[in-house]
């Protein structure tokens, strides 16, 4: 690992201006690209304390040997240079997204003397009009079957089509009405061009003129007498509107937009992107990276706009592009942007109506392809084994951690502190094992105070069931001091018939935290006499793995599996505590006075306040009032109100006879 002093540039050398720099490697390569409006502000970020860093920032710094910067008049010189630069060296630290797929596009090839109808991918080309993208190619050929009913376009390659001149006969879908055979002269080239046009203003969302257009010819004739004509004029009808349901209209206005929506966490991150064409989504794309840069949802929407638009050709740039956070240099994305399209481009976070509400869903799609894409990596056999291997290689363990229990602790500003504990074997979860805790032997908030209580209970429970005879009782008894998993994460019984107990020991405990959670952790587990359990902590913000008496963190690499397995632990457990701290709260805030009654149960509660409206107002009615309700008697009424009674902030005196409060002075009474 290189010291950065030993390649930083001298004051005065980094020049105060938009630019675009490079660090290298001692083997000269390339291992990271960044633009910046000022090289010398920027480039004098990565050259401070180490420990100020982000680990991912000082892994590119140590890892450099060199720097060097390239200075441009604009910062849109600079974002079009910066993305050159990444497509040519494919630096290890930039952000790349990984597109599965090469996703096919409806094009019309306008640049030929006869337009054809076909399903493209990759590359645009000049003078060719593009649809899509699509999610698959059969969705393509299911639309224009449906289409070329109306516009009879030809669909042919160069070879077809020159055999069908040569010979004078043209193919099936000539014969069947489907095309409208330019081969041998059926229609002039002008007129072929004329449909071929009227196609991409049909798929460009100016459906409406057209259909009405269709149906007043249908009427004309039907008037005339001409049914077999009006026949196949409201079978075309039909055909269009069917096209035209395989897009749903989301946004009114006929609107040209691309809606880009960004789901992450500390390690990688999702991308979504809805193409929308004339008010309906004609294509959906998404991308998955690894966050190998420290960056924000600003710096990976501009990414993303880089990968999306650096290669597309000038109509492939909407008239609008939504996103959830606008990049740092957003006039100059715009500008960039407003160029590639060749008129101007509207770059905004939509704040309202439909598009808002679109955006939401972009954003649950990008929400479950990082779930999915998570869900496929911990589900592979091999990837946990290896990330077993890495944890027991990074603390030193003698074998690789089958089972792994992991802690935290939730509270809102101190109140109803809880605590988690969360059960993965041989990587994956066991939801049945779940545990949460109510923190007993103290009140407000003390994080390590809680882990040392928790962890010492759940042990202590360990310790007084491994001294048990080992006979399994036909009913588990639940540990006194703990509660087990929620009915939605508690299937049952184990898979091998056993019921779920504190007696199986984990390898290794994780606690969601730095030092201090975790010295507190290993202190409970010494004051109990347990040596054979290995603790570590991860701190959330820097991703560090900490162990007990250490004064340095493990640092595992970002592409490590060990890491993103102990990362999905931590925030499983950190899920886990913050459902159940949630669900204390709510119960304590819909706490009544009447849950004091005794003998009041829960239908003749709903049945009070049915009666009178609300609490409020069942709170000022009087004994008699009360004792009208069916079901409720005189002795449950004076209950009731005296229940109120206590439950008011200057819990006044209460007349029982008549449900009368006192007033405090003795004087005159009030309701």
């Amino acid at each position: 690992m290189a010291d950065p002093s030993s390649y930083r540039p001298k004051p005065g050398q980094i020049p105060d201006s938009p630019g675009v720099y490079r660090f290298r490697d001692d083997h000269r390569r390339v291992i990271y690209v960044g633009k910046a409006k000022s090289l010398r502000q920027r480039l004098a970020n990565y050259f401070q304390d180490l420990a100020g860093l982000h680990p991912r920032t000082r892994t590119m710094v140590t890892t450099a040997a060199s720097v060097e910067w390239t200075v441009v008049s604009t910062e849109v010189e600079a974002l079009q240079l910066e993305y050159s630069w990444i497509k040519e060296y494919d630096p290890r630290f930039n952000v790349k997204y990984r597109d599965d797929k090469s996703y096919p596009f409806l094009a019309v090839t306008l640049n030929e003397e006869f337009p054809r109808v076909q399903v493209m991918r990759g590359a645009k080309k000049k003078g060719v009009r593009y649809f899509g993208p699509y999610g698959h190619a059969w969705a393509i050929r299911e639309t224009v079957d449906l289409m070329l009913r109306v516009f009879p376009v030809r669909t042919c390659s160069t070879g077809v089509f020159k055999n069908a001149a040569r010979t004078g006969r043209p193919c099936l879908l000539g014969y069947i009405g489907k095309c409208s055979a330019p081969c041998v002269g059926r229609v002039t080239p002008e007129e072929h061009r004329e449909l071929a046009e009227e196609f991409c203003d049909f798929m460009a969302g100016r459906t409406g003129t057209y259909i009405r257009r269709l149906e007043q010819r249908m009427t004309d004739a039907a008037e005339e007498m001409e049914y077999e004509k009006a026949g196949r004029l409201r079978d075309d009808i039909g055909a269009l509107r069917r096209a035209m349901e395989k897009n749903a209209v989301v946004l009114a206005d006929a609107t040209d937009a691309d809606l880009i929506a960004v789901a992450e966490d500390e390690l990688e991150a999702a991308v979504q992107i809805f193409h929308v064409r004339g008010g309906r989504v004609r294509g959906q794309r998404g991308w998955v990276t690894d966050k190998v840069e420290a960056v924000e949802t600003a710096g990976l929407v501009e990414h993303a706009l880089q990968q999306l638009y650096g290669e597309e050709s000038g109509d492939a740039v909407p008239k609008e592009v939504l996103v959830p956070a606008l990049p740092e240099d957003a006039e100059a994305v715009t500008q960039w942007l407003s160029e590639r399209r060749g008129s101007q481009v509207s770059l905004r976070i939509p704040q309202r109506g439909d598009k808002k509400d679109l955006m939401a869903t972009v954003g649950r799609n990008a929400q479950q392809s990082l779930v999915l894409h998570k869900t496929k990596r911990a589900s592979d056999l091999t990837t946990r084994s290896r990330a077993l291997e890495e944890i027991a290689e990074a603390l030193g363990l003698d074998s690789a951690p089958l089972r792994i229990e992991c802690f935290d602790i939730s509270h809102l500003q101190g109140d109803d502190v809880v605590a988690s504990m969360v059960v993965f074997e041989d990587g994956l979860a066991r939801k049945g094992e779940y545990r949460r805790f109510q923190i007993k032997t103290f009140e407000g908030q003390d994080d390590v105070r809680s882990m040392h209580e928790v962890i010492g209970r759940r042990f202590r429970r360990y310790l007084q069931e491994k001294e048990r005879t080992g006979e399994w009782p036909e009913q588990p008894e639940q540990p006194d001091d703990s509660e087990p998993a929620g009915p939605l994460d508690q299937p049952g019984r184990e898979d091998d018939g056993r019921p779920k107990r504190f007696a199986y020991p984990p390898q290794l405990v994780v606690v969601d935290g730095g030092q201090p959670q975790v010295a507190a952790a290993k202190r409970a587990l010494d004051e109990l006499g347990i040596d054979d359990v290995a603790v570590c902590g991860l701190a959330k913000r820097l991703e560090e793995v900490w162990v007990p008496g250490e004064s340095d963190p493990v640092v595992l690499p970002r592409s490590s599996e060990g890491l993103y397995l102990l990362q999905r632990v931590r925030d499983e457990a950190h899920r886990f505590a913050i459902t159940y701290q949630r669900a204390k709260r709510a119960k304590r805030v819909r706490s009544s006075p009447l849950d004091d009654v005794p003998g009041l149960g829960e239908s003749r509660k709903q049945s009070l306040i049915k009666h009178f409206g609300s609490v409020k107002k069942l709170r000022q009615a009087t004994i008699d009032q009360i004792c009208e309700v069916p079901g409720v008697g005189r002795k449950t009424a004076e209950s009731v109100v005296v229940a109120f009674a206590k439950a008011a902030p200057a819990a006044p005196a209460v007349n029982t006879a008549t449900g009368e409060i006192m007033e405090d002075n003795g004087g005159s009474t009030h309701d």
